[in-house]
């Protein structure tokens, strides 16, 4: 069947297999290599495929839950969405999410996800209690940061590389309803946003839609939003059906001018310099999981994902400069995040460092192509790095000189028979 990531590019022929049993998956992982897992398919590019694809959904069982520590134990296909569904209402929610609940947590371990809260709770690997997972050679190991310690931090951020994650236990945090406190605040520039991020360090939610066509001194003007669990409302769900997109937008529908006036009018809808809010916790963490086949707005081509973090020493200057590069090729993304990071961990190709981080959405042309070149160019200069889970056109050798502890992951893999595991990704930044 052909297969690709949510940004639709590249598209592959590739076999996919559901087994429903461990024994079916160790009877596959015999016939079939390389093998790569797959879970619900929102990662960008070309990180879950592969000749030979393996989808984990039929593992979809919830094991086992403490209502007291609220530790929880999930097989991997279960997606942020069902815990959110089932927990909510019963006053828990998850340690950290990404920005759409339909990830599945084997694929979130993978990713080592982060959230509007990094800054203060780390990347979702610092929630995880434990891992279970399918070798290639078809042992099951169970892991976690003491046991088996360095196959668990290969595999928290590995991009499926180690293995079949098959189980997952993690930990739930207490919330006192489903709803939100949100404060907007608007920021006139780069610098502007960076400060205001900094004054709200202290908020657990941070996070900031970037104007990425602005240039001269409104260079980087943001819509920054902090957020709080709110002590009143409810703990029921608003959960709905989501509305899809019935075709493909036409390829040129999004465009300089279209984009431009776009976040023209979004920037100034905001009238005041702090609004006060209250938002059920859906549209707060998930604004476009209302919109089925969203990734359709970029036409048949589909669309490239672009997520670099840079170090805080050479953060604004570098994301001065790779805001000033865009907006100088005209090629602007009305989806744009910048956010800034806490600390990073000791997982070899976990995503994050502290400073800021930049996430943008370019329909995918040579000339887009060109410009994410010059962009990598950039955020090497300034050492920063590119999100594995959003990549779909990075070099071997910028992989290499970003992530300086891939040998460990290649060591790891070694060691424990992962060499009937590979992704068209791996091949491509040329990982054995």
């Amino acid at each position: 069947m052909k297969l690709s990531g949510w940004g639709r590019c590249p598209v592959v022929e590739a076999e996919m297999l559901a087994p429903d049993t461990l024994e079916a998956m160790r009877r596959r992982l015999t016939i079939a290599s390389p093998v790569i897992a797959r879970g619900l398919g929102r990662s960008y590019g070309d990180s879950a495929l592969g000749p030979t694809v393996l989808s984990a959904l039929r593992l979809d069982r919830l094991l086992a839950f403490d209502a007291v520590s609220g530790e929880l134990e999930c097989e991997a296909g279960v997606s942020l969405d069902t815990v959110l569904r089932v927990f909510v209402p019963r006053g828990w929610f998850l340690p950290v999410t990404p920005g759409t609940s339909f990830v599945t947590l084997g694929g979130a371990v993978a990713s080592d996800v982060h959230g509007k809260n990094h800054h203060g709770a780390g990347s979702f690997s610092a929630h995880v209690l434990g891992l279970k997972i399918l070798l290639g050679n078809g042992e099951v190991l169970d892991c976690d940061s003491s046991i088996h310690a360095e196959l668990f931090r290969a595999t928290c951020g590995g991009m499926g590389l180690t293995g079949i994650i098959l189980a997952v236990r993690l930990r739930l945090v207490r919330i006192p309803s489903a709803w939100m406190r949100t404060t907007t605040l608007k920021a006139k520039n780069l610098d502007d946003a960076l400060d205001l991020f900094e004054a709200g360090r202290d908020a657990t939610y941070s996070v900031a839609w970037i104007d990425c066509l602005a240039r001269g001194k409104h260079l980087g003007r943001s819509l920054l939003m902090l957020g709080e669990h709110d002590e009143g409302g409810s703990l029921r769900d608003a959960a709905g059906r989501a509305r899809s997109l019935p075709f493909d937008f036409p390829a040129g529908l999004l465009n300089h001018y279209s984009i431009a006036a776009f976040n023209t009018l979004y920037y100034h809808r905001r009238l005041h310099r702090k609004t006060l809010g209250r938002s059920h916790f859906r549209p707060y963490f998930y604004p476009l999981d209302g919109i089925g086949n969203w990734n359709r707005m970029y036409g048949r081509p589909g669309f490239l994902q672009y997520q670099c973090a840079l170090p805080s020493a050479s953060g604004r200057m570098g994301m001065r400069r790779l805001l000033q590069t865009i907006a100088e090729a005209g090629e602007g993304s009305f989806l744009a995040v910048l956010k800034t990071f806490g600390p990073g961990n000791g997982n070899p190709l976990s995503f994050p460092l502290a400073g800021p981080t930049l996430a943008l959405d370019f329909r995918n042309t040579p000339k887009v192509r060109q410009l994410l070149d010059r962009l990598d160019a950039i955020v090497l200069d300034h050492g920063g790095r590119l999100y594995l889970t959003k990549d779909a056109r990075m070099s071997a050798a910028t992989f290499k000189r970003s992530y300086p502890r891939w040998e460990e992951v290649a060591e790891v893999r070694a060691r424990y028979h992962a060499e009937r595991f590979g992704s068209l990704q791996s091949r491509r930044l040329e990982i054995p």
